[in-house]
């Protein structure tokens, strides 16, 4: 149980800790292409260096019910279409290779709809290198120098490196050389002029602050993958005549036949990285060495025609720059042989298969299969990428899904904390592709709130620095130089030929003889004098010992007070970090206190405002109520007392009538009964009788003294007035004398605005029955004005009745038919009531205005 407890945590809990207080979000960067026609429609437009705006494009709003939306979205920086690649790298790609020098690992991957340029940006055109060359460039720029020689390092298949020394790697390097066909290609090499023009790349880029007391290897791989498999690019299938492969026919494969390669599968490393098993790793040491490489693999991707591109990529590549770095030994000659001190970084160039919809792309079997694991794998990555949000914002502890794809499970580390992460969104603007950038768009968003943990630093290897140069001064051999053994024998005088062609030949045994003596004494005196140089040399090393010694005491007695100092500051630190919880969480109470008082304060205002409304809306009830009522008791008031006017003013006129009708009646009586009977009465004429009436009325007149009445003001009755004779269909036809006759009038049945805008005048003639069982015709007449509206409107000035009554009805005696009196006397004045029926008759309860009626009993006539 001991062992299983100590692997149990993956990593260590200063390195969680590490990575809770120091992260980054995700550099996530958009890249507009320019339109392939200027005539095309737009939906992406570059706000500012940060913003980009995405609005609804003309046609999908008349397949959407013409909705326009502007999106804007927001990135770390965003290129628009006239940035160059030297630009794009300067800004992207060139602090990742930094950290590349510097030990530190880096991810770096396109994403995008197909043909918005992701490969372009990554691998470039011919003229202009993308980000691919001239990482490659800035490397050797940098470490060009400092290369170690190659084979010193050699790869394994458990994603580590090891050390082999100058003697191991010659052999190695004889042994490659010596293969008809290596698969590294040489330096020495003639470039490919295919490719030529994408790394000759004129801006000279390196990074700053190498380690000069280090040596580099550079590794680069490159895979692809395709359908959710994983396949090396660089790997070469040799025949191998023992095991031959069989083909589709059942048949042997030739030589020159191609083996399909095969998938690769990923492992786990010890310290817990993803890497792909078996993959071939290429020691270069040139840009175009390593390019050559890339280009070679790129052969094999698998690209396709669609609907959308030219040259789809149909999976998704990846190209590892391994970068291996190992220390000089103290002496700055060789590499430390040393496997614990090797430090590897690795810097992953991701070009991802672009998103598409099928229906767009117009694909069909393989490429349908192919579209549908693109899409899988991106969404997968979506997936992640919302989950590790998800678990970042709210504290989660959700499991992220990095095993349903092997892109993601291939790159769990970097998310895990294990390097820096960056995105390059390329974007195409054309209308076409609104609903697929809406969907990049969105898939940004979600990636740039996600915070990756910054890599830890790690520990220098702890010898004296400078050791490289150092060593060249005192002239120590650096490179290729020569041996000392070598510089020895070269100072030597040289040998005299030493071939005896003659038996008496006694002049070249002398020679030799001599030449030997002289080397021998030279070799003597080079040995007193190494000697007398090592005897001072010692003297020399057990000063230089003695003055370490002193040094080492002096830095340990520093090195203590510094701890001393470090172990206080710790305290300190400790002490103002627990103060600086016992702040962050008094100030976390502190922020949901001002949380729920500025709720509340908001509910307390929304609620005050509401109430304010209401007051103020019943105050306007109120106002508006008040004076309604006031309008009404005014015109009710105003009502009662014309009202009450009329009705005192209709009674006293009715009174007086009766009082002056019975005071004719008396007096008539009086006259009738103080005549003398003898005399038999004339007939008064009407003139008479007007006369008498005249004369003998003492009472009051029957007409009282009513108020005058305001008339409205009517038009002038002119002769070029016009009238309009509404006559309804219904009218029955009377047969009197007088008939209503209206000159210049337009006569019609129904009533219309036409007719009404010729005229001036209105009338309307209307037939009902009267109590008597006769037909009584009304004409309702009054003036026509214009509104402001266009329109016409009647407004009623006057009211004329024309009624018909028999004769038949009336109380009236013939003078042949008249009673005698009881003295025998005739009289033809014996009915009162028919002598004093003239009068005029106002109706009780009419209106005193234009709507009089007026009643008058019809003359009698003469016997």
């Amino acid at each position: 149980m001991k062992p299983a407890r100590t692997k149990t945590p993956r990593k260590p809990l200063v390195k969680k800790g590490s990575q809770t207080s120091l992260k980054d979000p995700v550099g996530v960067y958009c890249r507009v292409r320019p339109l392939s026609f200027p005539d095309q429609e737009r939906c992406i437009e570059v706000i500012n260096s940060t913003t980009v705006q995405l609005h609804t494009p003309e046609g999908y709003r008349f397949n959407r019910n013409g909705d326009y939306k502007e999106t804007q979205y927001s990135f770390k920086q965003v290129f628009g279409t006239r940035t160059t690649q030297k630009e794009l790298f300067d800004v992207v790609a060139n602090p990742l290779v930094d950290d590349l020098i510097h030990g530190k690992n880096g991810l770096l991957f396109t994403y995008g709809v197909t043909g918005s340029g992701k490969t372009h940006t990554m691998t470039g055109s011919p003229g202009e290198g993308g980000l691919l060359p001239r990482c490659l460039d800035m490397i050797f720029n940098s470490i060009g120098s400092f290369q170690a020689k190659r084979y010193v390092f050699k790869s394994n298949d458990r994603n580590s490196m090891d050390i082999q020394c100058e003697f191991d790697a010659l052999l190695e390097r004889q042994k490659r050389e010596a293969t008809p066909n290596p698969k590294t290609p040489f330096s020495k090499r003639q470039v490919d002029p295919e490719f030529a023009d994408m790394i000759n790349v004129q801006e000279f880029c390196k990074a700053e602050e190498v380690d000069e007391d280090s040596v580099y290897g550079v590794f680069v791989s490159y895979i692809e993958i395709y359908n959710n498999y994983i396949y090396d690019l660089l790997e070469e299938v040799l025949f191998d005549p023992i095991k031959p492969k069989w083909n589709s026919c059942s048949t042997p494969m030739r030589n020159t036949d191609f083996v399909p390669p095969q998938s690769k599968l990923l492992r786990e490393d010890k310290n817990h990285n993803m890497y792909v098993a078996g993959c071939t790793e290429v020691e270069v040491k040139s840009t175009e060495e390593a390019f050559e490489v890339f280009w070679r693999g790129q052969k094999k991707r698998r690209i396709a025609n669609t609907h959308l591109n030219r040259e789809s990529s149909r999976s998704h590549s990846v190209f590892n720059i391994k970068l291996v770095q190992a220390p000089l030994d103290a002496d700055g000659n060789n590499v430390l042989q040393e496997k614990e001190q090797i430090t590897i970084s690795q810097l992953s160039l991701v070009d991802l298969a672009g998103s598409e919809r099928t229906n767009r792309t117009k694909a069909e079997g393989n490429r349908l299969r192919e579209a549908g694991n693109i899409n899988q794998s991106l969404m997968t990555l979506r997936t992640c990428m919302e989950v590790l949000r998800e678990n970042q914002m709210y504290g989660t502890n959700k499991m992220v899904p990095y095993r349903d794809s092997k892109l993601t499970h291939l790159f769990k580390n970097y998310f895990d904390g294990e390097g820096k992460v960056r995105m390059i969104v390329c974007v195409n603007p054309k209308a076409e592709d609104y609903e697929e950038s809406l969907q990049v768009m969105r898939f940004a968003e979600v990636t740039q709130e996600v915070e990756i943990a910054r890599p830890v630093d790690k520990a220098m290897c702890g010898l004296t620095p400078g050791r490289r140069f150092r060593n060249q001064a005192r002239g120590g051999p650096v490179g290729d130089e020569p041996l000392v053994t070598e510089v020895v024998l070269q100072s030597f005088p040289p040998l005299p030929p030493c071939e005896i062609l003659d038996i008496n030949d006694e002049q070249t045994l002398p020679r030799l003889i001599e030449a030997l003596e002289k080397r021998h004494h030279l070799r003597q005196m080079m040995t007193e004098e190494f000697n007398k140089q090592s005897i001072t040399f010692k003297a020399l090393l057990h000063e230089f010992d003695n003055t370490v010694l002193n040094k080492e005491n002096y830095v340990q007695g520093k090195l203590n007070e510094k701890e001393k100092v470090i172990s206080g500051q710790k305290l300190e630190i400790e002490r103002l970090e627990k103060k600086n919880k016992t702040l962050e969480y008094k100030i976390d109470i502190l922020e949901k206190t001002t949380t729920i008082y500025e709720e509340d304060k908001r509910n307390l205002q929304q609620e005050l405002e509401t109430q304010n409304q209401k007051l103020q809306r019943q105050f306007s009830d109120k106002r508006r109520l008040e004076a309604r009522l006031q309008g009404m008791v005014t015109e009710t008031t105003m009502k009662w007392e014309k009202e009450c006017e009329r009705r005192v003013a209709a009674k006293q006129l009715e009174m007086q009538n009766k009082l002056w009708v019975k005071d004719e009646k008396l007096k008539q009586l009086k006259a009738i009964v103080t005549e003398p009977k003898t005399e038999k009465p004339e007939r008064p004429s009407r003139e008479r009788d007007r006369e008498k009436v005249t004369q003998r009325s003492v009472s009051p007149s029957p007409v009282p003294n009513v108020p005058p009445i305001h008339l409205r003001h009517r038009r002038s009755r002119s002769a070029g007035d016009r009238w309009v004779d509404h006559k309804p269909a219904s009218n029955v036809q009377t047969e009197t004398v007088m008939q209503p006759h209206v000159p210049h009038a337009i006569t019609v049945s129904v009533a219309n605005e036409k007719a009404l805008a010729k005229c001036e005048k209105y009338m309307l003639t209307h037939q009902e029955l009267a109590s008597d069982g006769e037909i009584e015709t009304k004409l309702i007449k009054g003036d026509v004005y214009k509104t402001r509206g266009g329109g016409q409107s009647v407004q009623f000035t006057d009211i004329e009745t024309l009624k018909q009554e028999s004769p038949t009805g009336r109380k009236r005696r013939s003078s042949t038919g008249a009673p005698v009196q009881p003295d025998g006397t005739e009289s033809e004045w014996t009915d009162v009531e028919t002598r004093c029926s003239v009068a005029v008759e106002m109706k009780a309860g009419s209106q005193l205005g234009p709507g009089y009626q007026h009643h008058a009993q019809p003359k009698r006539k003469k016997p």
